[in-house]
């Protein structure tokens, strides 16, 4: 018997990616022969994290429209012709059972190949705002995955299945309890930890922020967890002003499972994969969405969480005049801290990613 064989697309950022590798995963689980093949666009991140995830991936030469230049948009229509024929080929090479589409500029034109080649397409939806990649391809596809209510508003009803956003399976497997996490991260149990968190290349917004304040917080006995990204971390770590014993800099969190599990309160950008995190650790939470996203998604995001009640959010502009107050207020009232864990923990959908590949092997009469 032939075995199966899936092409997946997405890529850009990790929020991309990540999904796309977890829906891979799930089916790899179910399916031991299933044959995988990625696309993704050639100078992007997915070309590192594929192949490290065990996963063959082909490059398209393909980008969005550029807001700051011009002349890079006068290429725009070459690379979508270009990467609409290399998507033919290589297609007609791997012969895929079925296409799934996590948005980025690459599952454009290779959805779009699949689908016009009668090839079953799915597409995932991380975004309470959708890209515009996954809204032009969603009349084509057998199935659309969202993490969101209301997205009969930009997809046809009847294609949209209400599953969550896929998570890595390891920050939420084998949980341990916040006094051990505490513990091995050499926290003091006694006292209160803010997580801050602002993505592998960090929030600039953020960062000031810490730069400003962190001393004022860490003088009432709390203690920060602060990730930095790349950006800023070696500014951030030589600026002895910021030493204090309960300040801790790191320019990123191998462990999130364990940072997850020793945070009182969590300080986040407001990006779908990494709320979809945030709303399986159940811990409060105060984000500050990302203002240029496109379509400013991570505002519209964020909004979903506070309108139950779920989340605090502070605009990127009023950082610096808001955000100390709401962590101080956070920080005094214990109760609010209890209801927005339990409301946050409320919206999630721990089982994303096996809801997603059920739908589709069941669509193509694979289980």
């Amino acid at each position: 018997m032939k075995s199966p064989r899936f092409l997946l697309s997405g890529g850009g950022t990790g929020g991309h990616i990540f999904p796309a590798i977890a829906i891979a995963d799930e089916i790899k689980r179910r399916l031991p022969n299933a044959e995988f093949l990625f696309i993704g666009s050639e100078d992007k991140m997915e070309m590192e994290k594929v192949p490290q995830a065990g996963y063959k991936i082909e490059g398209l030469w393909i980008s969005g429209i550029s807001r700051s230049s011009m002349l890079a948009n006068l290429k725009f229509p070459f690379k979508v012709f270009s990467s609409i024929l290399k998507s033919r080929k290589i297609i007609k090479s791997f012969k895929p059972d079925a296409a799934i589409g996590t948005g980025g500029y690459a599952s454009g034109p290779a959805l779009y190949v699949a689908a016009n080649t009668n090839i079953p397409t799915f597409i995932q939806e991380q975004n309470s705002f959708p890209g515009i990649t996954n809204k032009k391809l969603a009349n084509k596809t057998k199935g659309i995955f969202v993490a969101y209510n209301s997205m009969d508003m930009f997809f046809p009803k009847e294609k949209i299945h209400f599953t969550g956003n896929p998570v890595r399976k390891s920050l939420f497997n084998n949980k341990v309890s916040q006094e051990q996490a505490k513990k091995e991260l050499k926290l003091d149990f006694s006292k209160l930890v803010i997580l801050s968190i602002g993505g592998s290349l960090g929030s600039r917004t953020i960062n000031n922020f810490w730069k400003n304040n962190s001393k004022i917080i860490a003088d009432s006995d709390i203690q920060i967890l602060w990730q930095t990204g790349k950006s800023d971390y070696s500014d951030i770590i030589n600026n002895s002003e910021l030493k204090h014993p309960n300040i801790q800099i790191t320019e990123f969190i191998k462990n999130m499972s364990l940072a997850y599990a020793a945070a009182d309160i969590i300080i986040s950008r407001a990006g779908a994969i990494a709320i979809s995190e945030l709303t399986l650790a159940g811990k409060p939470t105060i984000l500050i969405p990302f203002p240029y996203a496109a379509e400013d998604h991570q505002t519209k995001n964020a909004l979903q969480l506070v309108n139950y009640k779920a989340a605090k959010m502070v605009k990127d502009s009023d950082v610096s005049s808001k955000l100390l107050e709401e962590i101080q207020n956070l920080i005094s009232n214990a109760n609010e801290r209890e209801l927005l864990g339990e409301n946050i923990l409320k919206m999630a959908k721990p089982n994303a990613t096996e809801e997603i590949v059920s739908h589709i092997l069941k669509e193509l009469n694979f289980e």
